[in-house]
């Protein structure tokens, strides 16, 4: 544990990408293959369920701290971070525990998930005191499922493929769904990580998807279009869809259906398992899962789920409702109904497709599809234009529709391996947030770097319009990005200055600031006071030009809403 922990110190006190890579190749090259397994899965992302409830945490820290509960929630106020506050605050370890980071997970820390308060009460102190301080706050972060250093997946990848002299491409596919919660690493799954390429590896891969390919972000102006991109005819255009990123997976007489965060899914969308009888072994297709229902045409025609302008996709409010339930009922199965619109084949005939080229890909996909003729499995419609001018125009329409905006993905593209351009390249085109101007209310601060600072904010907007008699401010929306370092200074000079009640860890404050929130959507919600829920909000600005009674009222979502 002391030696992943070590590593931890030495990645959270750099912002050298290089550095990073070196702390990890040296604890990677020294440590047991066991203990490489499960750093290697908490540093890519991995996280087991909370173990313990934070309320008993508290309650622990308190006594064998033997400071009053008040001055702790200070200490914890001012720190920003539970596992680094408890650390500091209990008296220096005795002596230091010599066992690695595999006894401490699997024989220390995982059996406390659902013993008894008495229990937990007798086992956590004599853990603790086995501890060094750094090795106490990783632990409490393991405990509490909230373990975050700062690297990325990618630069494990990197680490990793270096220090084995392995392709990073190899290592990054290796890497997919390590960290779903039914993975237990182990010495052996992370020897497979760094071993030597063999010819059979493909034909091992099981149930294990694909690393997914990403797109960048594309924010010029479209009149720039043709200089940079060259003409539309070279792109293949689709909607962005707003749903769940997913891969289908189809080997060995069994079906798995993997989400983009590595999640294995597939008992969730039971809909899309039935297509374990129209696939053939060896295909994998990437596609997007969305709430779709059958739209009643407006004319005689019959309802082609493939139109451009069928409105049958609905809101991801929608999704959302099925998204972690363990059991789904009939009447939400018929309720909420789900397709995955297929936009891409990785595997045909147990063959890796990645390398042809996305023209290729297309035609086989939509074969695959008619083939398997299967309601849940849809073709992603393609769009055409006479030019990238035609298209805009095209786009305007995807508020209407329920989409983001569109797609671009090269005709010669490969399928590459995350945000890269090596290969080819996707674009998305989406269209402008939704945006009003709100008050900012409450304040807490932030964690980590921003525990100094009130950096996280609860915005409101009027009950009603200008010109009503009495107003009330109505919070409807949270949000922490968006400022510069500098702007979020002076926003927690003013919090400091303007606040005029506290609950908790809560400021509210004298409303005199306004801010252009940025959000993807919006839907109603029974749960919000304001009766609307919008969805990834964002600071994109401070209206140091408009007052208070200047911001926007509920009327104004209402509109973005219908």
């Amino acid at each position: 544990m002391r030696a992943f922990a070590e590593l931890y110190a030495e990645l959270d006190a750099t912002t050298s990408s290089n550095a990073k890579l070196a702390a990890m190749q040296r604890y990677f090259t020294q440590a047991a293959p066991e203990d490489a397994a499960w750093a290697v899965y908490f540093l890519s992302g991995g996280r087991p369920r909370q173990l313990v409830p934070v309320r008993l945490l508290h309650e622990l820290a308190v006594t064998h701290s033997g400071l009053s509960p008040w001055l702790f929630e200070e200490s914890y106020q001012a720190v920003g971070d539970l596992a680094e506050t408890i650390s500091l605050i209990l008296p220096e370890a005795p002596h230091v525990s010599t066992d690695g980071l595999t006894a401490w997970v699997e024989n220390k820390l995982l059996p406390l998930r659902g013993e008894s308060p008495d229990v937990l009460t007798r086992q956590l102190p004599e853990l603790w005191s086995q501890l060094d301080r750094t090795s106490l706050m990783v632990c409490i972060k393991l405990i509490t499922g909230s373990f975050r250093v700062g690297v990325s997946k990618l630069l494990v990848t990197r680490a990793l493929a270096s220090m084995a002299q392995l392709d990073s491409k190899r290592v990054a596919q290796r890497l997919v769904g390590y960290t779903d919660l039914s993975n237990r690493p182990s010495a052996a799954s992370y020897l497979k990580l760094i071993a030597a390429e063999s010819a059979d590896e493909h034909a091992q891969r099981g149930g294990q998807p694909y690393p997914f390919f990403l797109a960048h972000a594309l924010s010029q102006p479209v009149e720039q279009f043709d200089a940079l991109l060259g003409p539309a005819s070279d792109w293949q255009v689709e909607w962005k869809w707003d749903g769940i990123r997913a891969q289908v997976v189809k080997r060995a007489g069994q079906l798995w259906v993997w989400s983009r965060g590595e999640e294995l899914v597939t008992e969730r969308f039971p809909e899309l398992g039935n297509l374990l009888h129209g696939l053939p072994d060896g295909t994998v297709i990437d596609g997007e899962i969305v709430v779709w229902k059958s739209a009643q045409p407006d004319t005689d025609d019959a309802f082609n789920p493939h139109s451009p302008t069928a409105p049958a996709v609905q809101p991801f409010a929608l999704l959302q409702q099925r998204i972690g339930r363990k059991t789904l009922s009939k009447k939400m199965l018929n309720d909420i109904p789900v397709v995955i619109l297929a936009y891409d084949l990785l595997e045909w005939a147990g063959e890796d497709w990645r390398n042809q080229l996305q023209a290729q890909r297309r035609v086989q996909l939509e074969q695959v599809i008619a083939r398997c003729n299967h309601p849940a499995l849809l073709a992603s419609p393609l769009l055409t234009g006479d030019d990238w001018f035609d298209l805009a125009r095209q786009r305007e329409a995807s508020r209407r529709l329920g989409v983001e905006g569109m797609m671009l993905k090269a005709r010669d593209a490969r399928y590459g391996v995350g945000r890269t351009k090596d290969v080819g390249v996707w674009w998305k085109w989406k269209v402008d947030p939704f945006s009003v101007d709100a008050v900012l209310i409450y304040a807490q601060r932030g964690h980590g770097r921003r525990a100094s600072l009130f950096s996280d904010y609860t915005f409101a907007v009027w009950d009603g319009p200008p010109d009503a008699s009495e107003r009330t401010l109505v919070p409807f929306a949270k949000a922490y990005s968006g400022l510069t370092d500098a702007e979020m200074r002076q926003v927690d000079s003013i919090v400091r200055k303007t606040t005029v009640e506290k609950f908790g860890p809560v400021s509210s404050v004298k409303p005199s600031l306004v801010f252009e929130l940025g959000f993807e959507g919006i839907a109603l919600s029974k749960r919000h006071k304001s009766g609307i829920a919008v969805r990834f909000p964002r600071m994109l600005r401070w209206r140091q030009d408009k007052t208070v009674d200047e911001a926007d009222h509920l009327g104004t979502l209402q509109d973005l809403l219908a």
